[in-house]
């Protein structure tokens, strides 16, 4: 029997539970690791509540990522040892292969030994937020140095890893935030500028930071009204890539702008990458680079121990945290 959080019907973060069950060995091709540390993302938040692109089916067992240590190898695996440290890349189906828990399994392909200067709780925090950044702005985009990327919602934790891969790769981070709160905290994260919406234009910002140019990149999760905006501050043949709906608002599509400017507008998913063993080849070497070297970091705003996830979802939902959200297990 191990540990394992469930929940039984839809609701808020009391519907999340520790339960005890029973726990399968691995399939083949899978790894099973005793997890040390837990990484939280809305998703998880998003499928608790009925709202997620999957509907959970009772009692249903959630999460996407985790670190720890190699306990049981299913066959045909290779390339992994029983005690080896390792962190997990999240799966396409987070039902399938949920991390909450004191044991959890995972398609070997998805397990990695990150470097070992990483602690447990960073290397938890790294994968969801850093695939996410690099599918859009290297894959998709093909940001290069000196270009301008603008960067919405930039607190958040692949917000923030967008800041460092656009510095990894020599380009000029844009960062937007509704307030002045998280200012100082963002451009202390590697933003080469920050544009606080509800006190100063963003589409004059822009132009002024970029010389008129506008931005070829936009990097945008929130959706909504704010997209004919942020079209009017891109560059010409730019393109805007929309990875989430956090506005809840109908998102107009910026027509006038995309005539008149050659536009793309373009939605995108972390599962493009995960699903092209090419793509997630490529995605594995810039990230374990950049972890290497420290020029990718993993922020952590705050870790809460595994009997305190219903706390731990309550802050997820309360949008205060800078960087992400890591659950820690003994």
């Amino acid at each position: 029997m191990t540990r394992v959080v469930r929940f039984h019907e839809i609701g808020g973060p009391e519907v999340l539970r520790i339960d005890n069950i029973d726990v399968p060995p691995p399939g083949p091709g899978e790894i099973r690791i005793r997890v040390r540390a837990l990484g939280l993302n809305r998703a998880e938040s998003m499928f608790r509540q009925g709202i997620y692109v999957v509907a959970p089916q009772f009692p249903e067992r959630l999460g996407y990522e985790a670190a720890g240590i190699v306990e049981t190898l299913g066959v045909g695996v290779e390339g992994f040892a029983l005690g080896d440290v390792v962190s997990v890349i999240p799966p396409l189906l987070m039902p399938r292969w949920p991390a909450y828990g004191e044991l959890a399994t995972f398609p070997a392909e998805l397990v990695v030994k990150h470097p070992s200067s990483l602690s447990m709780e960073e290397a938890a925090a790294s994968w969801m937020q850093y695939v996410t950044a690099y599918g859009a702005l290297v894959d998709v985009a093909r940001l290069a140095k000196g270009e301008f990327v603008v960067i919405t919602a930039a607190s958040s934790s692949v917000g923030l890893a967008a800041i460092q891969i656009a510095n990894r790769i020599g380009a000029i981070p844009i960062a937007t935030t509704r307030t002045q709160a998280k200012r100082q905290a963002i451009l202390d994260a590697g933003a080469a500028h920050v544009v606080v919406t509800d006190e100063e234009d963003l589409v004059a910002r822009v132009r002024d930071i970029t010389a008129s140019r506008g931005a070829r990149v936009v990097f945008d999760p929130i959706a909504g009204p704010v997209v004919e905006t942020l079209a009017e501050a891109m560059a010409d043949g730019g393109i805007l890539i929309e990875y989430g709906l956090l506005s809840g608002e109908p998102t107009p599509f910026p027509l006038f702008q995309a005539l008149t400017r050659s536009l793309t507008v373009r939605g995108y998913v972390y599962s493009e990458i995960v699903k092209d063993p090419a793509k997630l080849a490529a995605a594995k070497a810039f990230i374990l680079d950049g972890l290497g070297s420290g020029a990718l970091r993993p922020i952590i705003d705050r870790t809460f121990p595994f009997d305190a996830i219903v706390e731990a979802h309550r802050y997820l939902e309360s949008n205060q945290q800078l960087g992400k959200i890591v659950v820690t297990l003994d």
